[in-house]
């Protein structure tokens, strides 16, 4: 019996080292990725430079529609794309497609959703002052909720992520009222713009312009070494 309780627990310890592992390898790769991108053009917010965003403010998912409201939606976010000459990169929904998104963005890979994800909840737990006005729940509660792989991102997390990598996140919405919303960092100099599409409250994917959309190969551990 001892013998199967200690053959659990190293089954348990090496799942935890395996994962720890595993977002170690997607820092590296995405601070050299980062690196490597952070000069090129992006050519999106030249073409909707001309749109009048909205105040953001922060908030928890609440409100998730029907079925028949989120064929709608989906509908005027198509249309709206297709008006600006955009085109989504489509995003695995699998409760983690804003950090998939927010990853493509900024490494050209939604693969390093688990290390946005880490640094996401990082921010928001080192400045706790800065984001828990916005959560109506105890916030232990919510950054415990937030780590677990699987739950969905909101626009607090939004927010977080804009201060975490000093980036201005676009929303091209598919709400009646709201076409765009912009999220600026509050704590650090916009030293990027990230685009994403926000089917309202359901999904987001990554944008481009039309025919400019990347082919996404699945990452290999190690690939850039």
């Amino acid at each position: 019996m001892k013998k199967e309780q200690d053959n659990i627990g190293e089954s348990s310890s090496s799942r935890v080292l395996d994962s720890q592992q595993d977002i170690e390898d997607d820092r590296m790769i995405a601070t050299i990725l980062s690196e490597e991108y952070a000069s090129l053009d992006r050519s999106v917010g030249r073409r909707l430079s001309h749109l009048q965003s909205i105040p953001h403010t922060p908030r928890i998912n609440v409100y998730i529609p029907s079925a028949n409201e989120a064929t709608l939606d989906h509908q005027r976010l198509h249309d709206r794309l297709t008006i600006y000459g955009l085109c989504e990169l489509k995003i695995q929904g699998d409760g983690n497609c804003q950090f998939r998104a927010l990853s493509d963005q900024l490494y050209h890979s939604p693969e390093y959703h688990k290390y946005v994800r880490k640094e996401v909840v990082k921010q928001l737990k080192s400045f706790q002052s800065a984001y828990e006005g916005y959560v109506p729940m105890r916030y232990k509660d919510y950054l415990k909720k937030m780590k677990k792989s699987g739950e969905w991102g909101d626009h607090v997390t939004l927010q977080s992520a804009a201060d975490r990598f000093g980036a201005k996140i676009c929303l091209v919405t598919s709400f009646r009222d709201t076409c765009f919303i912009e999220i600026v960092p509050k704590q650090l100099n916009q030293r990027k713009e990230l685009w994403l599409s926000f089917w309202s409250e359901v999904h987001y994917n990554s944008l481009y312009e039309i025919g400019e959309v990347p082919i996404r190969v699945q990452k290999k551990k190690h690939w850039l070494f």
